[in-house]
């Protein structure tokens, strides 16, 4: 039989005994998606199968106790409602993309209730939109879904918001969603029990896990853009982070250390485009994803996406979606 479904021992120091089950509680919001969702549950009830012992345990919540709609339409009954949940391990919220518009007081107050008995706290997609505005991801290092990362960092700028799938950062671990949650769980198993049973579990859901911190900020750009070559991948992540200021594409090899000549073949060769085109479709991007995300006014869009006129950068808007900016807001 294969090593899936063998007994397979959790790590321990020696002489420790094994730990009571750890405990979980997932607060979904209306719309969460049903993936991220999975990616988390999942893989606690495989540890606990591979280990032949309960290493997790874990319950659902909600704002209230009725049943919650996810995004694709299935509807799950949670075990408790924020009022009555108990105190876990660690929280992990899971939300759509309407995060950043969630008012739930009670909610928060069952949050800081488990974070003062020394829980860990989490989010999966946008749901890092509700904790930072309620100052609970200040001091560290987060992610979320990369559609929300424009508008999360105009909100939020003096937070460590990073490009990664997923960051865990002492109390605090945040995925973008999707598989990216699966790989974080796989790395929260593998800190609690051991790298054996990590493993264990990626072979169960037949998923190769990220090895390294590069491995976690490359792979959204190759989701993203389709990009494998890895000069024209460091290339993008390089524009990304410098929208604002408009590097030159000398600049930008220089850099990279190779000649603007080689950057354009290498450009070219891969996604079809100058390193100077895919640089403006990638400001037109963000600020489409700005003003679709945020209520910052369209001249501070424009500024922030390295355009020095709104008329400048409402004819290049157009040009490349076919309406105004201002229609995007347009109901």
């Amino acid at each position: 039989m294969i090593q899936t479904y063998a007994k397979i021992k959790t790590s321990l120091p020696p002489g420790q005994q094994p730990r009571e089950a750890i405990t979980f509680a997932i607060l979904i919001f209306p719309g969460f998606p049903m993936m991220a969702f999975s990616s988390i549950i999942e893989p606690l009830r495989a540890a606990n199968t591979l280990a032949s012992r309960p290493c997790y345990s874990w319950v659902t919540v909600g704002l209230t106790g009725e049943r919650i709609r996810a995004s694709n339409g299935l509807d799950i009954e949670p075990d408790f409602s924020v009022r009555t949940a108990p105190v876990v391990d660690r929280v992990v919220l899971n939300s759509g993309g309407d995060a950043d518009h969630i008012i739930a007081e009670e909610a928060l107050a069952w949050i800081r209730r488990n974070l003062r008995a020394g829980a860990q706290l989490g989010s999966v997609a946008d749901a890092a939109f509700f904790l930072a505005r309620a100052g609970l991801l200040d001091g560290h290092a987060c992610t979320l879904h990369w559609i929300s990362q424009p508008a999360f960092q105009e909100a939020f700028p003096d937070l460590d918001l990073r490009r990664d799938l997923y960051v865990i950062d002492r109390k605090r671990f945040t995925s973008a969603g999707g598989v990216g949650a699966l790989d974080m769980m796989l790395d929260l198993i593998g800190r609690d029990y051991g790298a054996e049973l990590s493993a264990g579990v990626a072979e169960w859901f037949v998923h190769s896990p990220l090895r390294s911190s590069v491995d976690r900020k490359l792979m959204p750009l190759r989701l993203r853009t389709g990009v494998h070559d890895e000069l024209v991948l460091s290339a993008i992540a390089i524009m990304e982070d410098e929208v604002e200021d408009r590097l030159s594409i000398a600049g930008l090899a220089a850099r990279l250390s190779v000649s603007p000549d080689k950057l354009e073949r290498s450009f070219r060769s891969e996604v079809g485009v100058s390193p100077g085109t895919y640089y403006r479709t990638t400001r037109l991007r963000r600020a489409h994803d700005l003003l679709a995300h945020s209520t910052l006014p369209v001249r501070e869009v424009a500024l922030s996406c390295g355009f020095w006129s709104v008329s400048s950068f409402s004819r290049a808007f157009r040009e490349q979606y076919g309406y105004t900016p201002r229609e995007v807001r347009t109901p």
